[in-house]
């Protein structure tokens, strides 16, 4: 790692440390996180003050209902990933990936585009003692031949990205690759190809959801 890039790092880290605090999710107590502790300012600021640091805006930094309960389903299934390769696309807080590390998976890649998700997902799992690797990688349509297990909560929230997962996702599943998907009922979740695993009730808040509670499903994505 160079010098610049090490530095960008620290710094991520830094700011990550600053606005955070370590808690447990309410669905996965088990996992202690990075978590934004005063959610609106870390929120806003992510327009404004943020955007002027050149900090993107900090997903990174909540336990999203999907996520948690995708997390939940692999703890409460560890077979599902031990021994595995997982690979925890989009992977934000990294909650995802620490769980199938948790659960005994034999690798975990966690992915996000955003440097900040990769400082944090760094953080998280030195916090929890798991190893994990993270990349800042966009292997969208990759075929993803060292994985066995890929695992993508709360992706469906923006149309152009939700249709590449789709087709991504499908692809993978096709190949023979066990594809699991946690949702709480976003806009772009796929409408066919999906089978229902199971469900959770999500604690969350309505400073980022608008609901207090939501509920999170577990599918297992089928190939095309």
């Amino acid at each position: 790692m160079n010098a610049p890039v090490q530095h960008a790092a620290a710094d991520a880290a830094a700011f990550i440390r600053a606005n955070t605090r370590l808690e447990a999710p309410p669905l996965v107590p088990e996992i202690r996180l990075h978590l934004a502790s005063e959610l609106v300012p870390l929120w806003q600021a992510s327009e404004s003050e943020l955007e002027r640091q050149g900090v993107p805006p900090p997903y990174w930094a909540f336990a999203w209902a999907g996520g948690q309960a995708l997390a939940r389903y692999l703890l409460d299934n560890p077979l599902l990933v031990r021994g595995r390769a997982a690979l925890d696309f989009g992977a934000g807080s990294g909650l995802q990936g620490l769980a199938a590390a948790r659960a005994g998976a034999a690798r975990v890649l966690a992915l996000d585009i955003d440097p900040y998700a990769c400082a944090a997902i760094g953080l998280n799992a030195a916090a929890n003692e798991l190893t994990i690797e993270v990349s800042a990688q966009d292997l969208i349509d990759d075929p993803c031949a060292a994985f066995e297990v890929i695992l993508a909560g709360d992706v469906c929230y923006e149309r152009p990205m939700a249709g590449r997962v789709e087709r991504w996702l499908k692809a993978l599943a096709a190949a023979g690759k066990t594809v699991l998907l946690g949702d709480p009922g976003r806009t772009y979740l796929p409408q066919d190809g999906l089978e229902r695993v199971t469900g959770y009730a999500v604690k969350t808040t309505r400073e980022i959801e608008d609901s207090d509670l939501r509920n999170a499903v577990v599918w297992r994505v089928a190939g095309q």
